[in-house]
């Protein structure tokens, strides 16, 4: 028997554990994967395959060579799509475009944050920056535009389009249309100017905000010194350390780490008054207008409207092998998709601690690649994330399908010795959740890449993470996979009913806080300051926030968010509200449901983009209700993840 069907006889039969003598736990071949250290390769001829198997960047400088490869082929594809007659060409010659250049980008955008090599993330950086710049001007070209606009203003081609088709044009319509195409010569260029340094600020603010604070030794009382990094006579906090059990740890940790950064504070202010003069330039009252339009909350009132009305004992049965092998059955039940564990070729990876998942379905084969980013190393940013790499697309010149490629990061501590990574039920919930991202960007078969996997509408796209955090806390799906790492014994059902009462407690203050951080991210893009950042602050917490403020802390610089969400943070609470709706309408009866879990595939996660998003949740569900209705808001705030 193969290994792959091993694998899945496995999962069908829920044997994921054998048990020797003493009653010690064995684990099958991706629980192991992930609760022990990889082998060391000791070969050293083997030659590097380079990043993500990307023969170019077996070095740094091999980022020079990608994007201009890349931008010499933009050139060419340009340059068909300004001369090809209207019609279905035209979109699949955009998309490759888009293909082309996403695939050197958002590689370089993943290796800038997380490879422990500062040269490796030095080159990243200057492609991102380089690659960024391209696309902006492409988004002002005016005759790229034209050769769309001969496409949509023809009814005749239009009718012939298939649906795909046609959104995918719309949306590319809609990237020039917000990007400032309809201004003149002058105005475009100064469009472009803007965008160009946004890519700047947006880099520096971010970079900034990961960054961390330091103060003299001495300021710290000495018994505390061994719980933060030391730096000769100096101190670093690079986190607020809130799971540690001393309260002073805590205290120290939250007022250093969100000192205010004068530079910072300048970048923060800078980026915003950009973001409001590029939104008014091309048309918009404001920067979330700019943002919202297109998704489910459609203008900022509607958003605001939305939020406004509305140490572990677990830790020794929750390894991080466990954990993967309760997400391989569940994926198997759900969808009969199996996770199986590749070695990387030699250069593949950029930290021998990466492992490497194919995602295989039992009928259609290899879906894509999951590159698991878990443990946490110097210099790596303290968040977990999801990274697309490579989007999925039908290949009209190879009729082959483009398989996706994604990076999930996550920062947990290693195995040791004497025990697996072992995970708190927060972490936990984290893996489910992004094991959600990595998921959606698996299961679609979009035609096109523009709208593969997460690339749809913000509000949308945290829906699937947000509904495995469901299956997280269910004991239906708990009970086949949470076992001691030493014994074998499972997590009584006692344990589990415990933690989910434990969440409700906190559930009220959790969404508080969530709408907070909401309406500060829209008060920030509303409008010119009239004041600084950190008097916006101070006023929305008082008036949306349970707890003060604490004087002489800017945590605004350290919610990085504001970057990659900036007038989209309200989408975790749409998502949630969401989430909810299609857990209780489809899973809560039964959360391993086959049936159940193909037509969410097929309804919700399978089109990515490429439909609107409430026909996918319209489609999903047997009855909507209106999304700015009471009972919707009332579902938002409904965090139980119990079964009842």
């Amino acid at each position: 028997m193969s290994a792959c069907k091993r694998l899945i006889y496995l999962v069908k039969h829920r044997s994921l554990w054998t048990y020797v003598r003493r009653n010690v736990a064995t684990w099958s071949p991706v629980g192991a994967a992930f609760n022990t250290k990889p082998h060391r390769r000791l070969d050293l001829h083997e030659k590097s395959v380079g990043l993500f198997g990307v023969p170019e960047l077996s070095c740094p400088a091999g980022f020079q060579v990608a994007s201009k490869k890349s931008l010499k082929n933009t050139e060419l594809l340009v340059e068909k799509v300004c001369n090809c007659p209207p019609g279905t060409e035209t979109v699949e010659s955009f998309d490759q475009l888009s293909d082309g250049l996403c695939k050197v980008a958002d590689l370089a955008d993943f290796v800038k944050v997380a490879h422990p090599d500062p040269v490796f993330r030095e080159a990243a950086e200057k492609t991102c920056i380089e690659i960024g710049t391209v696309v902006e001007q492409l988004n002002t070209n005016v005759e790229l535009c034209k050769s769309l606009k001969r496409l949509l203003d023809n009814p005749d081609i239009v009718a012939q389009l298939d649906s795909d088709t046609r959104r995918v044009a719309e949306l590319f319509m809609f990237d020039f249309e917000i990007s400032g195409i309809h201004l003149d010569d002058n105005l475009r260029k100064e469009a472009v100017a803007l965008h160009v340094k946004l890519l700047d600020l947006n880099n520096e603010f971010l970079v900034g905000s990961h960054m961390p604070n330091r103060i003299a030794s001495s300021a710290i009382p000495a018994h505390l010194h061994l719980q933060f990094e030391n730096e000769g006579s100096f101190i670093q906090i690079g986190g607020l350390h809130a799971e540690s059990p001393d309260s002073l740890v805590r205290e120290i940790a939250y007022r250093i780490y969100l000192y205010p950064n004068a530079e910072l504070m300048e970048c923060l202010e800078e980026l915003l008054k950009c973001r409001y003069k590029l939104a008014k330039l091309v048309g918009y009252e404001s920067y979330g207008h700019r943002a919202l339009k297109g998704t489910m909350a459609e203008t900022p009132g509607k958003c605001f409207s939305f939020i406004t009305t509305e140490p572990s004992l677990y830790s020794p049965y929750l390894s991080l092998g466990a954990c993967m092998e309760g997400l391989n059955n569940l994926f198997f039940q759900l969808y009969g998709v199996s996770l199986m564990s590749e070695h990387p070729s030699p250069g593949e990876v950029w930290s021998e601690d990466v492992r490497k998942l194919a995602v295989v379905h039992e009928t259609e084969g290899l879906l894509g690649y999951i590159y698991c980013d878990f443990f946490h190393r110097p210099d790596k940013p303290h968040q977990d994330c999801h990274f697309t790499i490579r989007g999925g697309r039908w290949c009209q010149e190879t009729g082959q399908y483009q398989l996706p490629v994604v990076v999930l990061m996550l920062s947990l501590p290693h195995p040791t010795k004497s025990a697996p990574t072992l995970l708190t039920p927060g972490m936990m919930e984290n893996l489910f959740h992004e094991m959600g991202h990595a998921m959606h960007s698996m299961l679609g078969r979009t035609r096109y890449q523009h709208v593969t996997g997460t690339r749809c509408a913000t509000d949308f796209a945290e829906v699937p993470s947000i509904l495995m955090e469901y299956f997280a806390t269910d004991f239906r799906v708990i009970s086949q996979f949470a076992r001691h790492y030493e014994t074998g014994q499972p997590l009584p059902e006692s344990m589990v009913a415990r933690l989910c009462e434990s969440k409700k407690v906190c559930g009220a203050a959790d969404t508080q806080l969530q709408i907070f951080y909401a309406a500060l991210d829209q008060l920030y893009h509303d409008k010119p300051l009239d004041r600084s950042t950190t008097e916006i602050l101070k006023e929305t917490q008082q008036k949306f926030y349970g707890l003060p403020y604490t004087p002489n802390t800017a945590w605004q610089l350290r919610f990085s968010h504001l970057i990659g969400y900036g007038a989209k943070y309200y989408s975790y609470l749409m998502s949630r509200a969401v989430a909810s709706m299609v857990w209780k309408q489809c899973f809560v009866q039964d959360p391993l449901n086959r049936d159940m879990g193909e037509r969410y595939r097929r309804e919700m996660l399978a089109h990515g983009g490429a439909k609107e998003p409430m026909l996918m949740v319209e489609g999903n569900l047997t009855c909507l209700t209106f999304f700015f209705s009471p009972n919707l808001r009332k579902d938002c705030f409904t965090f139980s993840h119990s079964s009842n």
